[in-house]
């Protein structure tokens, strides 16, 4: 039995032939198939025979921390292995400014401001949306940026805007919001974009003076619409391993040892462990949307600081449809909180736990930052699978 290897937090499925792990992810069709608790002890048991030196391993996205510590697959792996958390919480790297121009926004007469539920309780400088809505502003929470494409159409006399949050993964989505928005001449409907992008922000990882990673999952679902093709020169030029992984225990087991067998033969490869959902080339239709309504600019992560050429603004052929330019907030800047360290969370330099006012001053019923706040949030996923349930 590998130590840490809680069976309860798995759905046990039968076995009745040996598993091969290099194949594992094409054989299997059903949801709870990626949960077994047997293969995963089979991929783990795996990695302990291969690892013969101390690793850094850290994934880039929040569902899989999620995952991570929810199965306690990092309480599995050999002592060798470290896994980090990285910044791969898009709510969670809004900064403060875009939070507060939000709110700036959803205050003013006859704006209905449009977002997705997460967002609602992300602290601005001083408050949060839901605390908006709570003093009377018109906020609501969409499931889909074409809902408040139909709020806009419905409400000709209110200008309607959109929280445009996200990764690649949602950019297609926001973008045909606006491509349908343009063809129907609705002169009341806008984006308030925080797109942002992982390639960039991975490099300025690597750029750290006390970087320690030496290998990364990367991001399944971005790169189901992006493909892979942008992490290969990054491979090459720091020489580091990047697997392309999904979000289900046997998908996460299976990244690691991916990314492990790379680190200790010595490779520095991108590799596919997500093969049923990602392609090289990605979603050619989602990111031929992506190019024509969005422009690649400089983006201001929240705890980390502006990255170049890290971000998404609406190309110039659509900038009609920006809130920042239609309500004049371009020049509102604030500072962040020096209480939350978010910022080191959100680059592995340090686990929630390490933080003061983890569990105390800081919960997800009153949150000092987003990393509490967002269901892709480290803070939230210690909070919910360890710190609870002491």
């Amino acid at each position: 039995m590998v130590k840490g290897l809680n069976i309860r937090r798995f759905i046990a499925l039968p076995l009745y032939k040996p598993i091969n792990i290099f194949t594992l992810n094409t054989m299997l069709k059903y949801i709870e198939e990626y949960r077994d608790a047997v293969a995963v002890k089979e991929i783990i048991d795996a990695l302990h025979r291969i690892t013969t030196r101390d690793w850094t391993i850290m994934e880039i996205c929040g569902g899989q921390t999620h995952s991570i510590i929810k199965y306690g697959i990092d309480e599995m792996l050999p002592q060798k292995i470290r896994l980090i958390h990285g910044p791969g919480c898009p709510v969670c790297v809004t900064p403060v400014e875009l939070i507060d121009k939000a709110i700036e926004i959803a205050k003013r007469d006859k704006v209905i401001f449009c977002s997705f539920g997460d967002m609602l309780r992300v602290p601005g400088s001083a408050k949060d949306l839901l605390s908006v809505k709570a003093e009377g502003a018109d906020v609501r929470t969409v499931y889909s940026p074409m809902d408040s494409v139909k709020i806009a159409r419905l409400n000709p006399q209110n200008e309607v805007v959109f929280f445009a949050v996200g990764f690649e993964t949602t950019a297609p989505a926001n973008a045909m919001a606006v491509y349908q928005a343009a063809r129907e001449r609705l002169k009341n409907f806008s984006l308030l974009v925080a797109h942002v992008l992982v390639p960039p922000a991975i490099e300025a990882l690597l750029l750290n003076p006390g970087n320690q990673i030496k290998g990364f999952l990367a991001a399944g679902h971005v790169c189901t619409v992006m493909g892979w093709a942008d992490y290969e020169p990054i491979a090459r030029k720091y020489s580091i391993p990047i697997v392309v992984t999904g979000f289900e225990p046997i998908d996460i087991a299976q990244g690691i040892f991916m990314c492990i067998r790379q680190l200790e033969e010595g490779k520095a490869e991108v590799e596919n462990q997500y093969a049923r959902s990602v392609r090289r080339e990605g979603n050619l239709h989602a990111r031929s949307m992506i190019e024509r309504i969005f422009k690649v600019v400089d983006r201001k992560w929240r705890g980390i600081g502006e990255i170049p050429k890290s971000g998404l603004a609406l190309s110039d052929e659509f900038e009609a449809f920006d809130a920042e330019k239609r309500f004049n907030l371009l020049r509102l800047t604030v500072n962040e909180s020096t209480e939350c360290i978010s910022g080191l969370v959100l680059q592995g330099i340090k686990k929630p736990t390490e933080c003061p006012a983890f569990g105390t001053r800081c919960t997800p019923e009153q949150p000092k930052g987003a990393p509490m706040v967002s269901a892709e949030g480290a803070c939230a996923a210690y909070y919910q699978y360890r710190f609870r349930k002491k």
